[in-house]
């Protein structure tokens, strides 16, 4: 299920980035040249960080930055950057995060199937760990198909 919205051209790995912002920004890439988000999106994802904080790091290592639908996601749609040196985003209990998997739909039932497997994925700690490791667009690839 996930290889539908995780393949080569959504699938970046970096060695660091500079703070949390270039992470999102780098992240949204895929996303915003396939058309399925646009820039207010990941403005929206920044200013609900600035005011709630990093509310969508879900585990150590690991952020699923999103928005609302209505905040420029045109489509359904999933972006994973690995970096190899994680990166602050202001979470006391994730930080560093390693794992930026960028989430967008364009409406608040779509994309269920796309979220349980993602949790799936997410709850498997072998499987994570393995992504925690991984280093190639192709390690991730296989990890990313088994969900």
């Amino acid at each position: 299920m996930l290889e539908r919205w995780i393949y080569d051209a959504t699938i970046q790995c970096r060695e660091s980035v500079e703070n949390w912002q270039q992470a999102l920004d780098l992240c949204a890439v895929p996303l915003l040249e396939a058309g399925v988000i646009t820039p207010e999106y990941v403005t929206a994802i920044v200013r609900q960080h600035q005011q709630l904080g990093p509310y969508y790091v879900l585990a150590p290592g690991l952020a699923m930055p999103h928005a609302r639908p209505e905040d420029g996601a045109k489509g359904i749609g999933l972006s994973l950057l690995k970096l190899r040196d994680g990166v602050a985003f202001g979470s006391e209990e994730g930080d560093p995060v390693d794992v930026i998997i960028m989430l967008a739909a364009p409406d608040k039932h779509g994309h269920i199937d796309t979220i349980a497997a993602l949790a799936k994925l997410f709850v498997s700690e072998n499987d994570m760990a393995e992504l925690h490791q991984a280093t190639t667009v192709q390690e991730i690839k296989e990890i990313i198909q088994r969900f």
